[in-house]
């Protein structure tokens, strides 16, 4: 590449294909044409001296070279934008879309206090939720398809802990629960200590957003050579509560999450019959928005809402009970 002669324009245009992953879309985020974008990804690619991009059935998919070049052209955008645009996001008259990723206990229990602040202040902020499907959410950051992921992540940690300030991921903490057993009033372990020869002989059910077969639970079993009996595995919090509110079986969810079941009334809780951690909520986002002012900002009315205090940035992935 002879970055002498780059049109660094060109790199704008590559930073929104590679966000969105369709050449229509990306042209509707830059104000141009798709045949503009089109002519400057080409010129791109003959700087870059390969291809990119590849067509597939709903847009483009970047390629190795795309890929490894991304977060470079990211943080040099990002940088560019902190020192050229107003450091104050005004929610008033700023209109931002931003794309959120969280389970539908997460979303139920943040949102309309969130939405009532936004509200309150008139903002033009608009949210767009998204389902969490994997354990993991950091593809997710990292390619731009959410700004922040909520949710209990102590998987990323570990991975990221030894890169310090390196770290492309940043959590905040926002609240701490436990996990209780869950199962209808009238079950016949609802009433009295849950022994765990009791809790192993009963039928389970277990919430896993990315299909797994085994959650936190069967791994504590495990490891004193114990092992339940799942019938059903479902990927919402909501499904849980209702299903379990009208049969015998037995789940294991978030004590705070129980409110949002739309099954409350119809449930009662136990304590395990094991030690299991508790379930730490944090918000996480990629390091290229963490001086973002609109970013900051969401970070602030969310960390507003659960009412807990701002911690120190560290990084943090989902795991399931």
């Amino acid at each position: 590449m002879n970055f002498r002669t780059l049109d660094l324009n060109l790199l704008r245009v590559f930073d929104t294909v590679m966000a969105e992953r369709n050449l229509t879309r990306a042209a509707e985020q830059l104000a141009m044409t798709q045949p503009a974008v089109s002519n400057a990804l080409r010129r791109l690619r003959e700087s870059v001296g390969e291809a990119l991009f590849t067509r597939s059935a709903f847009g483009v998919r970047p390629t190795a070279r795309a890929e490894a070049l991304w977060p470079t052209v990211q943080s040099a955008l990002t940088q560019l934008r902190d020192s050229l645009d107003p450091s104050i996001y005004e929610p008033r008259s700023q209109p931002h879309t931003f794309a959120l990723a969280m389970a539908d206990a997460t979303a139920a229990l943040i949102l309309p206090r969130l939405l009532g602040q936004l509200q309150a202040e008139h903002a033009l902020a608009s949210l767009r939720v998204q389902p969490l499907a994997t354990r993991d959410p950091s593809p997710l950051l990292e390619q731009g398809e959410a700004d922040l992921a909520i949710g209990h992540f102590p998987e990323v940690a570990a991975r990221m802990s030894g890169l310090g300030a390196q770290a492309p991921l940043l959590h905040q903490s926002l609240y701490q629960t436990e996990y209780v057993c869950v199962m209808r009033r009238g079950h016949p372990l609802a009433e009295g200590e849950l022994s765990l020869d009791a809790y192993c002989a009963a039928d389970h059910l277990l919430v896993s957003f990315s299909g797994r077969g085994q959650g936190l639970i069967d791994e504590a079993l495990a490891s004193v050579q114990r092992r339940r009996r799942l019938v059903l595995t479902v990927n919402q919090f909501f499904t849980a509560g209702r299903v379990v509110a009208q049969t015998d079986l037995l789940t294991v969810l978030p004590d705070a999450f129980l409110s949002v079941t739309g099954a409350q009334q119809e449930l009662v809780s136990r304590a395990l019959p094991l030690p299991l951690a508790a379930l730490n909520v944090h918000m996480l986002w990629h390091r290229r928005h963490d001086r973002h002012p609109a970013q900051r900002w969401l970070r602030e009315q969310i960390t507003q809402a659960v009412g807990a205090p701002p911690r120190s940035a560290k990084p943090q992935s989902a795991a399931e009970p």
